[in-house]
């Protein structure tokens, strides 16, 4: 079995790349969904509310948003709730597809969480950061948040000395589309 790792900084493409890659070919992970599972989750919900002090559920989204960009220190708070989390779902996901011949994992966090030694492959998305920001600007997002969250990420430089393929997504889907297509090739 291989297992493949799609990361890359915020805005990179890194779930349009893992569509393409895994397209197919395999079962895909994504930490960014389970994320979006967990805030949907009643005991993760009270567990959010109580740690953050946050009264309303509605836009509990919202308020995390707001005490992160109150102090960036608040994001550590919060990963060190959700990573656990999210690795047991990782766990769970693997068991569940263990006679597969491929697995894809979509893992922003990968180098960072120093999560390598899991993936026979590493393919990291990458993109400058003036497109990150138009992207994450056109998806809704805020630009200090943005910061905060790319603070976070080790820089490019760093990662790709990790990874087996480092992809440029510039916006052009067919060029990423071809790049992709070239790599997954030489593994399923």
């Amino acid at each position: 079995m291989k297992k493949i790792g799609i990361t890359g900084s915020i805005a990179s493409g890194k779930t349009t790349a893992s569509q393409i890659l895994s397209g197919k070919r395999g079962p895909l992970f994504s930490a960014d969904t389970e994320v979006k599972n967990l805030y949907k989750n009643k005991n993760f919900q009270r567990l959010i509310m109580k740690k953050f002090d946050i009264r309303n559920k509605v836009s509990l989204k919202k308020s995390i948003r707001k005490k992160i960009l109150k102090s960036s220190t608040n994001i550590k708070i919060l990963e060190k709730i959700i990573h656990p989390l999210v690795r047991k779902k990782m766990v769970k996901f693997y068991k569940k597809n263990k006679s597969k011949k491929t697995l894809f994992y979509e893992i922003p966090l990968l180098i960072e969480s120093k999560l390598m030694k899991y993936f026979d492959v590493i393919i990291f998305i990458k993109a400058k950061k003036k497109l990150r920001l138009k992207r994450y600007k056109l998806r809704g997002g805020d630009v200090k948040l943005f910061n905060i969250m790319n603070d976070k990420q080790l820089a490019d430089t760093k990662k790709t000395v990790f990874c087996d393929h480092v992809v440029t997504n510039d916006g052009n889907l067919n060029f990423l589309k071809k790049n992709l297509l070239g790599i997954i090739k030489l593994y399923v």
